[in-house]
């Protein structure tokens, strides 16, 4: 019997490309956990502030589609090797410039190339775990909520010491550039997608060859996936920008309890995606995305009922466990869905997370003052739940894709 377990190079392959999710979740997470230092910093007003947050999501939705294009001449791991140290010093220099100027052009940055990084970093995924022949994409998502995990902790660290921006950010990003230029050096690309395409060649039915052969992508195909991106992004948005307030605002909570919530999120959204793999393995992906759609759903609904700030903490809690598995499926979904122009179909879907990042913190807050925070939550839950209209997108392609060594028993490799 033929061995099935993945070589050597395609588990360091895996390796390095998590420690990119890694490096990319704790980069962000010490932006967005630091933003009102940051407004401190270079005296920007309250009015001014929303269109510089705003600018960074819709420069990233550039940067996406500018990677569709540039990938075509480059491979994804050569663009993440080179994108993730501008990242990441786009970073350290929006925390240590003097004048607004400064700030803007640091940002500017970090929008264009975090649209590319991110991008890239889910076509090498989406490719390699096309060569694994199973679902590893959660994994990989997890590595990033592991890292927002110890970034924001690391942010909690420099606002409790009162610590200036650029001695918190200057020695991570000295420590955290050199490991990841380290791990690109095993980065597996569209290499790992030619030798599955080749073992698996005469496995595969004409349909499906006519799909790899097929390097265009249908935006109608793609638009439900689209859609459950978005979807998602409106969800993650509401808890990381009001859950805060939420709690201290409307469930009457402690300003030191009001920090927990996301916190409690990003842990719940971490066990989630640890395990997620292995339970798409087992059931597959239309089953693990409507399970995860109903938490989610249910989360908002408790949150939206919560008398006490401690049920509110638990409805939090099934947001984390539910919305977690939505986006790696969604990559892994358009993947899938178009096999020989995967890279394609992974950069306009990412356009879908800053549409859904931009819409969510306005939407609930524009609902919260008109009407009532609570009835606000009713909104992302109804946005989340219709996703399960679209599960079907998720089914994987007949005859699937890997190593052709799948147990029959498998339902799924996404």
């Amino acid at each position: 019997m033929t061995d099935s377990r993945p070589s050597r190079r395609l588990r360091q392959g895996r390796a390095s490309l998590a420690i990119s999710f890694f490096v990319q979740g704790a980069i962000f997470a010490l932006l967005v956990t630091r933003i009102p230092a940051l407004q401190d910093r270079y005296g920007i007003s309250d009015g001014l502030l929303p269109l510089f947050l705003a600018a960074v999501p819709i420069l990233a939705g550039v940067g996406s589609v500018g990677t569709e294009h540039l990938v075509k001449r480059m491979r994804p791991g050569l663009v993440l090797r080179v994108v993730q140290p501008i990242v990441s010093v786009a970073l350290l220099t929006a925390g240590s410039g003097t004048t607004v100027w400064q700030l803007a052009v640091a940002l500017a940055v970090f929008g264009l190339t975090v649209g590319a990084l991110d991008a890239s970093m889910n076509m090498l995924g989406v490719s390699l775990q096309r060569a694994y022949g199973r679902s590893i994409m959660l994994g990989f998502h997890g590595a990033y909520s592991l890292g927002g995990i110890a970034g924001a902790s690391l942010a909690w660290v420099g606002a409790h010491w009162d610590l200036p921006l650029p001695t918190l950010y200057a020695p991570l990003v000295a420590t955290l550039v050199p490991v990841a230029l380290v791990a690109s050096r095993w980065y597996v690309d569209r290499q790992a997608d030619r030798q599955v395409d080749h073992q698996t060649h005469d496995d595969q039915t004409q349909g499906h060859q006519t799909q790899d052969h097929g390097a265009a992508v249908s935006m109608r195909a793609l638009l439900p996936l689209c859609l459950v991106m978005a979807f998602g992004y409106i969800g993650d948005s509401t808890v990381s920008n009001w859950s805060a307030k939420y709690l201290e605002d409307v469930l009457h909570s402690s300003e030191q309890l009001a920090t927990v919530p996301y916190n409690v999120y990003m842990v719940t959204t971490l066990l989630g995606r640890s395990f997620g793999d292995f339970g798409v393995r087992r059931f597959g992906a239309v089953a693990v995305v409507r399970a995860g759609a109903l938490l989610a759903g249910a989360g908002f609904a408790v949150v939206a009922a919560a008398p006490s700030p401690w049920l509110g903490m638990g409805g939090f809690t099934l947001l984390g466990l539910g919305l977690c598995v939505l986006v790696p499926q969604t990559f892994a979904a358009a993947g899938r869905l178009f096999p020989g122009a995967s890279d394609a179909a992974v950069a306009r879907l990412n356009i879908f997370n800053y549409v859904g990042f931009l819409i969510g913190s306005p939407l609930v807050g524009a609902l919260g003052g008109a009407w009532s925070y609570r009835a606000a939550m009713l909104v992302p839950m109804v946005l989340v739940l219709v996703t399960i209209r679209y599960a079907r997108s998720f089914t994987p392609v007949p005859a699937g894709y890997g190593d052709g060594h799948e147990r029959p028993r498998t339902v799924d490799v996404g």
